[in-house]
């Protein structure tokens, strides 16, 4: 028995038929081709399909695509293009935050919630906000780094903006 559903997913609205007991992680994925929200545990324990929901970091492996209906969603391809990344993309790319990739998309989607609640967070701050993504290729420095670098890119455009 399947539902429709709209979605409102990167400012666009996208409805598709799905199975109720559907996982948001495989509606973005298979039904609506956003593969850079990754599966990488099926339990919740990798952080690798954080997405943002109501603007909040959220494991989309935990939660039913029919239970995102009315909230908008935000994934990695909706952050920023190839000819204009995010600062977070910028700063992962410019401060070697990544190495295979696969568990950047979550990184940046939990780092861009860390960011929009506290623009200037600390080095402990942002390990903890990340507790729950885990990287099997770095020890997190780099990627702390990014994050460092793309708050400050922030803090100054939002600067910049106020005296515009």
């Amino acid at each position: 028995m399947q539902r429709s559903v709209t979605l409102s997913v990167n400012g666009a609205e996208r409805s598709v038929r799905v199975e109720p007991r559907a996982l948001l992680v495989h509606v973005l994925r298979d039904e609506l081709n956003l593969t850079g929200t990754h599966i990488g545990c099926d339990t919740s324990q990798c952080g690798a399909c954080t997405v943002l929901i109501d603007g909040r970091a959220v494991k989309s492996c935990t939660v039913l695509a029919v239970q995102a209906e009315g909230s908008p969603i935000t994934t990695i391809e909706g952050m920023g293009r190839a000819d204009a990344l995010h600062p977070l993309q910028q700063s992962f790319w410019e401060k070697h935050g990544l190495q295979c990739g696969f568990c950047t998309p979550g990184m940046i989607m939990t780092a861009a919630d860390l960011l929009q609640r506290n623009p200037d967070p600390s080095d402990d701050e942002i390990r903890h906000a990340l507790e729950g993504n885990l990287c099997r290729c770095t020890g997190y420095v780099n990627i702390v780094a990014a994050i460092k670098d793309a708050a400050a890119t922030v803090r100054a455009g939002r600067s910049a903006g106020a005296a515009a």
